[in-house]
């Protein structure tokens, strides 16, 4: 009797136990066709997916009611989605910029505490991300279309220290920048103080 439940369904089970996708509605419009008897409206959904551990993907979709122009929108951003690594979970590995059309973005590292300081739908990207301390700027096209591309397109660019280190066949401690020994030193002259 068990085998008969079983039957089939395997990959429908690990589909369903994947982790939950948060997502964030960008930009609706009404957009329009003339046809012979007038015009029919329909409704234009940008949405942001992700599950705010690193993956992020955006979609768009069309229909006649405004939920099921959300939903196609939700469904193509999962299947588009990207990975990005980031640094200890918080930011950006390093600066970037990202291009799409008359849209450029620049994106920057930032120390914990600063925040998400970004535009409309630079901010659901990174929201989405897991991204907490960024600073962003648009420059170009204020388009949520094109805004979203530029960002995911930088997003694209990053090479966290692990990756570009094995790409070079070398250590990551040999890639990274030295630390200065000052933090000791600052730490003797309290002592002695």
């Amino acid at each position: 009797m068990a085998r008969e439940d079983n039957r089939g369904g395997g990959r429908r089970n690990q589909r369903d136990e994947t982790p939950e996708f948060a997502d964030r509605l960008v930009a609706i419009n009404r957009v329009s066709k003339t046809v012979k008897g007038g015009k029919r409206f329909g409704f234009a959904a940008l949405v942001v997916v992700g599950d705010q551990k690193g993956r992020v993907g955006f979609g768009k979709g069309k229909a006649k009611e405004v939920p099921e122009a959300i939903r196609k929108a939700t469904e193509q951003a999962k299947r588009q989605m990207i990975r990005v690594q980031l640094r200890e979970g918080r930011t950006l590995h390093h600066d970037m910029e990202g291009r799409h059309g008359a849209g450029k973005v620049v994106m920057r590292t930032a120390p914990e505490g600063t925040g998400i300081i970004a535009g409309g739908p630079m901010r659901a990207v990174f929201e989405m991300l897991g991204i907490k301390d960024v600073v962003s700027k648009s420059i170009g096209s204020q388009n949520p279309y094109n805004m979203i591309r530029a960002t995911m397109d930088g997003l694209k660019k990053e090479a966290s220290p692990r990756s570009v280190a094995q790409r070079r066949g070398k250590k990551v401690a040999d890639i990274l920048p030295k630390r200065d020994e000052a933090p000791e030193a600052s730490a003797q002259v309290a002592e002695e103080a």
